[in-house]
């Protein structure tokens, strides 16, 4: 497998991925709705990066997003993998390229928002360094965990 930066061809990949794990858990809000629907616009345009993971054959099987923030860091939206390759270390690559990518960028720190429910994701931002946050505003009902990671 491998990661690639986002391409026009990975527009409905983006958004599928993403409707199945948020559907499964949660309900699509209108923020879901909004930047799974204009990745381009909502996210890269306006200074931020998506991430695809690919198979060796160029089958899309996760993605991550990083979206610019004011003051210099980046917020890591829509982070998933697909059923089939989990536990493969799939989300660790890709969190591990947001790290990078945001590095490289001289960014101030990495933030994200998530659920309690999601114990594997939070072990892995855990595991990454990221710590706990005090309560933020956030466009998401579902959200009760705010992280980030100094860089």
């Amino acid at each position: 497998m491998r990661i690639v930066d986002f391409e026009p061809r990975h527009a409905s990949a983006w958004k599928s991925l993403n409707e199945a794990w948020i559907s499964k858990h949660f309900a699509i809000e209108p923020a879901d709705a909004e930047v799974l629907g204009d990745p381009r616009g909502k996210v890269i345009d306006p200074g931020g990066h998506i991430f695809m993971a690919e198979t060796d054959a160029g089958e899309p099987i996760g993605c991550v997003g990083l979206k610019a923030m004011p003051g210099g860091g980046f917020e890591v939206i829509k982070m998933t993998v697909s059923e089939a390759a989990r536990g493969s270390g799939l989300g660790r690559a890709l969190m591990q390229a947001c790290i990078d990518r945001a590095r490289a960028l001289g960014a101030s720190r990495l933030y994200l928002e998530t659920n309690s429910a999601l114990a594997p994701a939070l072990s892995l931002y855990r595991a990454m360094g990221f710590a706990d946050l005090p309560r933020q505003e956030t466009p998401y009902a579902r959200c009760d965990v705010w992280m980030a990671l100094p860089l």
